[in-house]
């Protein structure tokens, strides 16, 4: 097998008690790189002490296209493949053979693989496709936040898929996302085609609580030309639907879930929103008839706004909580049995297993 010159490139601020795990995963590749932006913990020495190369620069005003790039410029121009993470993420190990068999046999330029946003008591929970392995030459990173690899000439380049290879977020909760506001508000401003940015500053908007401003860009996102993907045009309707519920207009809501159902009928997370929607408001008839449906959906995307709860336990919580509500109990027990399947340990499932089997007794 032809052997390729592997760079791993980072950049980092105050990632300490990362630095030796990330090596750890990183190790298998020829050269490490990283572009340090300013830290004043001990992160520079430990990735010093084990040999990798690190420039430090401040970014001012921050904004992560420009670093990355900055990153991307320390990797040597004689690289055959850039693999460009953080240093809270671990590949699976054996990650630099899986990248080579498929990387020559399909003279890649960019390779797409499984990213897994979150792990929860050792269980991989959100899963989507990630893209940032690349050739060294033609790429530059774009948009000031949630920024992405651009190629030129534009759509020329050779992608590949491999679904074998594993790269796991082990997110730092103690990191502010203040920031990241201001960099959507301008990366729409630099770029106001872009439906996927219009999207994500909706999105900021309403983790902010400005819940106007996020109906205003979710409709904004709908109406745009380039705004085909139905799962995150779904997303933008049941978003929609949460703001509305926020700013006690249920009738709206209501509204945009469903609209959110009609965008995406075969994913499930519009559905459970409109659940969710109806048992709260204790018409769990309704709630029933859509999470049942919902059931019918055995598959999952790959994509960021999958939601890997919904394929658990959960939706089967609220089937039996509402059979037990309409004081039909024999079904409530039943689903209930469905849930602890999912959820063999879990004692609330197992308490409410016992109610419904007394009940059901009685």
């Amino acid at each position: 097998m032809e052997k390729l010159k592997i760079v791993v490139y980072a950049i980092c601020l105050n990632e300490e008690k990362f630095v030796d795990r990330w090596y750890e995963s990183m190790k298998e590749a020829d050269e490490i790189v990283v572009l340090d932006t300013g830290s004043t913990d001990k992160t520079v020495q430990k990735l010093m002490s084990h040999s990798i190369k690190v420039v430090t620069q401040k970014i001012t005003p921050w904004r992560f296209d420009e670093a990355r790039n900055i990153s991307l410029s320390l990797v040597p121009n004689d690289a055959d493949v850039c693999v460009c993470t953080d240093l809270d993420e671990v590949f699976e190990k054996g990650w630099r053979q899986k990248i080579e068999q498929v990387w020559i046999k399909n003279k890649t330029q960019q390779m797409r693989y499984k990213y897994v946003w979150n792990v929860e008591n050792g269980q991989d929970k959100t899963t989507f496709v990630y893209e940032k392995i690349h050739a060294r030459h033609g790429f530059s990173w774009i948009y000031p936040v949630h920024e992405i690899l651009s190629h030129r000439p534009l759509n020329s380049t050779q992608i590949c898929i491999n679904s074998d290879l594993i790269l796991r977020h082990y997110p730092d909760e103690t990191k502010s996302r203040k920031q990241y506001l201001n960099l959507l508000e301008l990366s729409v401003k630099e770029h106001p085609e872009s439906d996927r940015n219009t999207h994500y500053l909706a999105r900021e908007y309403m983790f902010n609580e400005r819940f106007t401003d996020a109906i205003k860009y979710f409709k904004k996102h709908l109406s745009m030309p380039n705004s085909t993907w139905a799962e995150e045009r779904s997303a933008s309707e049941r978003y929609m639907g949460d703001c509305y519920k926020n700013l006690g207009k249920p009738r709206l809501a209501l509204k945009h879930y469903k609209l959110a159902v009609l965008e995406s009928p075969d994913t499930r997370e519009p559905y459970f929103s409109l659940a969710i929607f109806y048992y709260d408001k204790k018409d769990y008839s309704s709630a029933l008839i859509t999470l049942l449906s919902m059931l019918k959906i055995t598959s999952r995307t790959l994509s960021y706004i999958s939601n890997s709860d919904l394929f658990g336990e959960l939706p089967y919580d609220y089937i039996y909580m509402s059979f037990y509500y309409l004081k039909n109990y024999k079904k409530a027990l039943e689903y209930c049995k469905i849930a602890l399947t999912f959820a063999p340990d879990d004692k609330r499932i197992k308490q409410n297993l016992s109610i419904f089997e007394n009940l059901c007794k009685n």
